[in-house]
């Protein structure tokens, strides 16, 4: 069972928001002004072709057809797929573990190596670098109560070379200043030693890399994935504690928690408190997780890109709402991550915003650090099945822990949890103007079709929001408008949540009334947006100037 936590843990995260004067998930901190014309609330009710909330397709009224679990040559499965369809549960599937570039290098592989000196005569030979883990989180595990100063020690052993450079204040100031009623940390410590020590038995078979270009997916099981989680957090994983040009994987985030046990802060210990949550659940037999989980990147090759200028969809069904938030009122739709091209984003170090906030939540996440590659612009990780272990309240610096989540979704015929996230990267703009150019445009939209796109009629809708706002600079309106584009083009309905900016509310809904009772097409605000975009996103306002243009085009008629 996960630890009692003192707080209650009933409240919204919507309300806890609002009390810090934040945002939930996918909330940027900016001012909610616009320049746009206003009308009367009765007005905007009237002139309003949004849909209600209780409209738009979910999982698992949507009824998505899926087939059997099954491997393919771009899916692999590691667990026995049989023996799951026998009802015998997620057991480990046996395989080959090579020492390959387009695999993850694994702590326990035979080919992973260390330099080691003999005690007595002081001479370098190689030895397994397993042996060295194993031994010392043996150590760890033997125990039934270790202090940060053992777990570091035992650390450095198998990371010698980092010695004097990676520092643990953070995890040592996060032990002393934890409260009691809170603070188990001495006896979890062992737990989790003997989680990760479980790798070679929980995983008997090659995880392959999420390479760019190519459209792959991966499912673990939850077990699989605790216990990779695990090993990230007692640094095991080879080649992986460098991100020089030269590395071998520096393309792909980090993956060893390294990063997160040094230079304290607040935003480190709320972090800390969520993650180490995650880790007292998952080492307790009477509360660890059973199901599967699906890591999938998906590629928009050139054939699939549309022709934006000559596409003749019109308008999605779409909900706008100043309240609620994308994981929760967006419960059963394909939740947006406003992530990174490094996915997980800052997650392993100081970022805590939309993305970073996700992952610790859902902590499975950050196990696709360990096998995705950094996006590309036609690029997005869909994942399924993840699990939501904790609530939060505020965000950025007045984030916290606000205790454990009792995750009561449905599973699905293959044991995931009826949740997809969608990590789509936004580009990062210096100033506003930048990003009025059609190449910047278009790179967005088909970043946006790429995760919109579904594989059957019957998907659900998307909830998203002001993806690319905030720190990266995007304009709310410009965003807004690429979101219902790209979901028009993949024919699927929209949740739009502006996180407590109502002005932008009131603009996305209008907007979308107009583009709809105008039948303007997919392609035809294609065209708008080049016509703006040309006068290089002048001081007019984006949604002014496309309101002017339709009503010039209306009164050439």
């Amino acid at each position: 069972m996960a630890r009692p936590y003192s707080r209650s843990n009933d409240s919204s995260q919507m309300r806890a928001a609002l009390q810090h004067e934040t945002v939930p998930i996918g909330g940027e901190a900016s001012d909610a002004s616009s320049s746009s014309p206003r009308t009367t609330r009765a007005d905007r009710d009237e002139a309003s072709s949004c849909c209600q909330l209780k409209d738009l397709r979910r999982i698992p009224q949507c009824h998505v057809k899926l087939g059997p679990l099954d491997f393919s040559s771009t899916h692999t499965v590691l667990i026995d797929v049989d023996t799951f369809h026998r009802g015998g549960g997620a057991v480990a599937l046996r395989g080959r573990e090579p020492w390959q570039s387009n695999v993850v290098k694994m702590p326990c592989s035979p080919f992973s190596l260390m330099t080691t000196k003999s005690a007595v005569f002081k001479q370098q030979s190689q030895t397994s670098r397993w042996d060295v883990i194993s031994k010392q989180l043996m150590g760890l595990a033997k125990k039934t109560s270790v202090n940060v100063d053992a777990v570091e020690d035992a650390i450095m052993k198998y990371n010698p070379k980092y010695k004097g450079q990676w520092s643990f204040d953070a995890l040592h100031s996060f032990v002393k200043c934890v409260p009691k009623t809170e603070n188990y940390y001495h006896t979890l410590f062992p737990k989790m030693a003997v989680l990760a020590l479980r790798l070679p038995e929980l995983v008997k078979k090659a995880i392959p890399l999420l390479q760019r270009g190519h459209a792959a997916a991966i499912t673990l099981s939850q077990a699989q994935i605790a216990c990779l989680l695990a090993n990230a957090f007692f640094c095991t994983f080879p080649h992986r504690n460098t991100s020089a040009p030269t590395a071998e994987y520096h393309n792909y985030p980090s993956i060893n928690f390294s990063s997160l046990f040094g230079n304290w802060s607040e935003r480190k210990k709320e972090k800390l408190r969520a993650i180490m949550h995650y880790f007292s659940v998952v080492t307790d037999e009477n509360s660890r997780p059973d199901g599967l989980v699906t890591f999938e990147r998906r590629c928009l090759h050139d054939s699939d890109v549309p022709k934006w200028r000559s596409c003749a969809e019109k308008m999605c069904d779409l909900y706008v709402s100043a309240e609620g938030s994308i994981e929760t009122e967006g419960t059963g739709m394909l939740q947006v991550d406003f992530a990174s091209s490094w996915i997980g984003g800052g997650i392993l170090d100081s970022g805590l915003v939309q993305e970073e906030i996700l992952f610790l939540m859902n902590p499975e996440l950050i196990v696709s650090r360990l096998f995705t590659e950094r996006l590309g612009d036609n690029e997005c990780l869909i994942i399924t099945g993840s699990q939501q272990f904790s609530c939060y309240s505020g965000f950025s610096d007045s984030f916290e822990w606000a205790g454990p989540h009792q995750d009561i979704l449905h599973r699905d015929g293959w044991a995931r949890l009826e949740r997809q996230i969608l990590a789509i990267d936004a580009l990062r703009f210096k100033s506003r103007r930048e990003q009025f150019s059609m190449i910047k445009v278009t790179r967005e939209l088909n970043k946006a079709y790429c995760g919109f796109k579904g594989r059957s009629p019957a998907e659900p809708a998307i909830a998203t929001g002001k993806w690319g706002c905030g720190v990266y600079n995007g304009d709310p309106h410009l965003k807004a408008v690429i979101q219902l584009m790209a979901a028009a083009k993949a024919r699927r309905g929209l949740a739009f949540f502006t996180f407590l900016d109502d002005n932008l509310k009131q603009d996305v809904e209008q907007m979308h009334h107009l583009l709809v009772t105008e039948g303007v097409t997919v392609g035809k605000l294609y065209g708008l947006l080049e016509d703006f975009c040309a006068r290089e996103g002048s001081q007019t306002d984006l949604f002014d100037d496309i309101r002017m243009k339709i009503g010039r085009s209306r009164s050439l008629l």
